[in-house]
C-alpha cells in the first residue's frame, strides 16, 4: 500500500487501533479520528510513527457531521488526496427496546449511519480509480445472538444495505466497497470476560473471542490491489459464530 492515503475512523482504540496500524505496516500514510481519548490515539500514532510510518490524530465526533467532513478534509488537504477509508467508529447501547431512551436511539443512529454516509459523502471528493470504501459492520446483522441489542443491530443493519447501494454508485468509478463483520472480538465494547461473554463464547466454533489484529487482517485484505475484483461482500470474521 505504499503511497496510498488512509482514514479510520474511530481508531483511538481496540479494532480502529489494530487496523490503522495494519494499514500503516502495509505502507499506507493517513489519519485516524477519535472522540474523546486524545491521549490513546496519540499512542496509536506514535507506534506508528516509531515503526516507520506516517499519520497524525485528528479529534472528530462521528456523531457531528461538521466535525466529520472537517477531518476528511484536513487529511486530504493534508496529503492531497484519500484512498482508503474505513469507517470503523461506532457506538452500542444496550436495553430492551421500550426502555431505550429516545436520545440514546438517536445517538446511536448519529454516529453509527449518520457518521458513516457523511465521512463517506466528503471522501469521495478526494478518491479516485482504486478507492477502497472499508465498513466495520457486526456479525450481529447475521445472527442476533443474545437480547438488548436490537438499536444496535438496526443501525449495522443499515450500514450493510447503504454498502450495497454504493456498490452500484462506485463500481463505474473504480471503487470498491465492502463491510467487515466482526464476531465476538475482544475490545473495550465487548471485552473477552465482559458480561455477555459467558453465555456468547459457546457460539463461536473456534472457541475463543477473535482479535482486533484478526479484524484488522481482513480489512488489509479489503483496502489492498489484491481485493481489487472484490466489492459488495460481506467477510465475516467471526470464528464460526453465525455458521
Amino acid at each position: 500500500m505504499q503511497g496510498k492515503v488512509a482514514l479510520v475512523t474511530g481508531a483511538s482504540r481496540s479494532i480502529g487501533a489494530a487496523i490503522a496500524k495494519r494499514l500503516a505496516a502495509d505502507g499506507a500514510s493517513g489519519a485516524i479520528t477519535y472522540h474523546a481519548s486524545k491521549d490513546k490515539a496519540d499512542a496509536v500514532v506514535g507506534a506508528i510513527v516509531a515503526a516507520g510510518g506516517q499519520a497524525l490524530a485528528i479529534q472528530a465526533d462521528a456523531g457531528n457531521p461538521e466535525a466529520v467532513r472537517a477531518a476528511v478534509s484536513q487529511i486530504a488537504a493534508t496529503f492531497g488526496k484519500l484512498d482508503i477509508l474505513v469507517n470503523n467508529a461506532g457506538i452500542s447501547v444496550l436495553g430492551a427496546p421500550e426502555e431505550i431512551a429516545f436520545a440514546d436511539f438517536q445517538r446511536i443512529l448519529a454516529v453509527n449511519v449518520t457518521g458513516v454516509f457523511v465521512a463517506t459523502q466528503e471522501a469521495l471528493r478526494h478518491m479516485g480509480q482504486g478507492g477502497r470504501i472499508i465498513q466495520i459492520g457486526s456479525s450481529m446483522v447475521q445472527y442476533a445472538a443474545f437480547a438488548t441489542a436490537s438499536a444496535y443491530t438496526l443501525s449495522k443493519g443499515a450500514v450493510a444495505g447503504f454498502t450495497r447501494g454504493l456498490v452500484r454508485d462506485l463500481g463505474p468509478r473504480g471503487i470498491t466497497v465492502n463491510t467487515a463483520h466482526p464476531g465476538p472480538t475482544d475490545s473495550d465494547m465487548n471485552p473477552a470476560d465482559g458480561p455477555v461473554a459467558d453465555f456468547v463464547k459457546p457460539s463461536i466454533a473456534v472457541g475463543r473471542y477473535g482479535s482486533g489484529e484478526g479484524i484488522a487482517a481482513a480489512v488489509a485484505y479489503l483496502a489492498s490491489p489484491q481485493a481489487a475484483f472484490v466489492s459488495g461482500a460481506e467477510l465475516l470474521v467471526d470464528g464460526g459464530f453465525t455458521a
